[in-house]
Parts: C-alpha cells; structure tokens; sequence
C-alpha cells in the first residue's frame, strides 16, 4: 500500500468497505488456500487482487498486489506465518 497513489487507495478503501458490507462478494480458494477469499478489482488497466478471512465477524486482509505471481506469493507468506 505504500507505493500506492491517492487514487488507488480511494479505491482500495472502497473495495474494502464492500468486503465488510458483503464478505462473500470474492470467490473462496480451494486446496492450500481453502478459507482465503480473493476479491478482483481494476483500477485504470491493472487488475488488483485481495486476499481477506472472515474468522466469527473478523475481517483478516491478508495481501494486496496485481496478479502476477500472486497466488505463488501468498502460499509463501501464509507458509511463513
């Protein structure tokens, strides 16, 4: 998020608020990722892809990025935590 712009993060904070109004608006993940939504979201010409839980009410945000590598990318970060 640091590297974002002030536009995109209007826009992810709109997205986020869509998330806790309607957790089920992103597609569950099966296999390693069972129980991680992901929600896809363009902003100008770059998809974005967020990764969320929802635990008893709780909204987890777990990762953020354009869809290159991704998925391999947050295997790797729930791996390491």
């Amino acid at each position: 998020m640091k590297k974002m712009s002030k536009p995109e993060k209007d826009v992810l904070d709109r997205e986020i608020k869509r998330i806790v109004e309607d957790s089920g608006v992103g597609s569950e993940k099966k296999g390693d990722l069972r129980g991680v939504f992901v929600h896809k979201f363009k902003f100008k010409t770059i998809q974005y892809l967020l990764a969320y839980r929802v635990d008893v009410g709780d909204l987890e945000l777990i990762m953020i990025g354009p869809h290159e590598n991704y998925y391999r990318d947050m295997k790797q970060y729930l791996k390491s935590r």
